[in-house]
């Protein structure tokens, strides 16, 4: 009778789905968004210097952090102590997930997603990789080699993986938090203290800032304020306070985003994908400055998939001049046609349910 109710409490006892990604929120959010859906424990695989400790920690997920080194394409001395940081990271994931016995592991890529979904294929413990951007990065073309499937969010993305992996590809769109579709944008004008008639400006450089959009912002502030109300989100390292009463700043925002969002009337944005994935889905029209230097181009290209639906305006950092900038705002806010325009050929960009979608897969995987 014993052993009879142990198999039953056994068989009834919810999956552990184990994921992993990091470094950047965008490469954090689809995955919380996933997380979401499933209805079984889940345990974060990642690195304790990235941003993904605090973000799934304050979703309710557990979080186990490894060694991480960043994967370059280019020379440095640092490849050297990175790879040995790559080595031990695979050498702890491999202790977590001995230790916690996932069924499944799911990635949401960056740098820190590698070690994991290399020790889950030494576990054998199946593994599922999602890509966010138009072109795949590095780290999703070394996951490929070793997770069951590939979840993009473009269709023309599988044009970019070799064609022995094609059937490993679903295309699936980028997850959104469910949070995000809910926003309030009155309550969103009352926290920063925004009068409703006054035009809602939100300016995004990501969840580590823009140096270069912060000066953008800076050097036309005068002229901004007198036609807006500004909610400027500017990364912790060049976070300002600001007491003037149309220019709300933050180093970063979290649980006021969703109402925030819901009020912005326009939205000034870089273009990681998970960024994109959220105006689309609530059908904001934005002006997009994709970041360039130092990058592998890829919210170039992902600015240029909106730009060719009609889905966002777009201007290159070369164009980006103080009175070009102004003048592409101003004319979007005095002209409702195109901003009405804007947001239809924006929300056609965000079909379905991907999280949801995503996670169904998963349950089928693990039965």
């Amino acid at each position: 009778m014993v052993s009879d109710q142990a198999s039953v409490a056994a068989v009834r006892r919810p999956s552990l789905v184990a994921m992993t990604g990091g470094g950047t929120a965008g490469h954090v959010f689809p995955g919380v968004a996933v997380a979401e859906e499933l209805d079984c424990r889940v345990l974060w695989i990642g690195s304790s210097a990235g941003v993904e400790g605090k973000i799934v920690r304050d979703a309710g997920i557990e979080f186990r952090a490894i060694p991480a080194g960043k994967l370059r394409r280019y020379l440095s001395f640092r490849n050297v102590t990175d790879i040995a940081r790559v080595i031990g990271g695979v050498f702890a994931s491999l202790r977590i997930l001995l230790r916690e016995k996932p069924a499944l592991l799911f990635s949401k890529g960056g740098f820190v997603s590698v070690p994991p979904v290399v020790a889950a294929r030494l576990c054998g413990i199946p593994s599922f990789t999602h890509e966010s951007d138009f072109d795949p990065g590095l780290a999703t073309k070394i996951n490929l080699r070793f997770a069951e499937k590939v979840f993009v969010s473009f269709p023309d993305t599988a044009a970019f993986f070799p064609a022995r992996y094609r059937d490993k590809i679903v295309v699936s769109g980028n997850p959104v938090r469910s949070a995000l579709l809910h926003g309030d944008a009155a309550r969103g004008r009352r926290r920063v203290g925004c009068d409703p008639r006054t035009p809602l400006l939100l300016v995004m450089g990501g969840s580590l800032g823009s140096s270069f959009i912060n000066s953008l912002v800076a050097s036309c502030l005068a002229r901004l304020r007198e036609r807006f109300f500004i909610v400027h989100q500017m990364g912790e390292k060049e976070y300002v306070p600001s007491n003037d009463p149309r220019y709300h700043t933050a180093a970063f925002l979290t649980d006021t985003l969703p109402d925030i969002l819901a009020a912005a009337d326009i939205v000034v944005s870089r273009s990681g994908a998970n960024t994109l994935a959220e105006l689309a889905a609530l059908a904001k029209p934005a002006v997009l400055i994709p970041f360039e230097s130092g990058s592998r181009g890829d919210q170039i290209r992902n600015a240029e998939v909106f730009r060719a639906r009609g889905a966002a305006l777009v201007l290159r950092e070369a164009e980006a001049t103080t009175e070009r900038f102004l003048s592409v705002v101003e004319s979007l806010a005095s002209d409702p046609h195109r901003r009405a325009e804007l947001s239809e050929h924006a929300r056609s960009l965000s079909g379905g349910s991907p999280a949801r979608e995503i996670a169904r897969r998963i349950r089928e995987r693990i039965g």
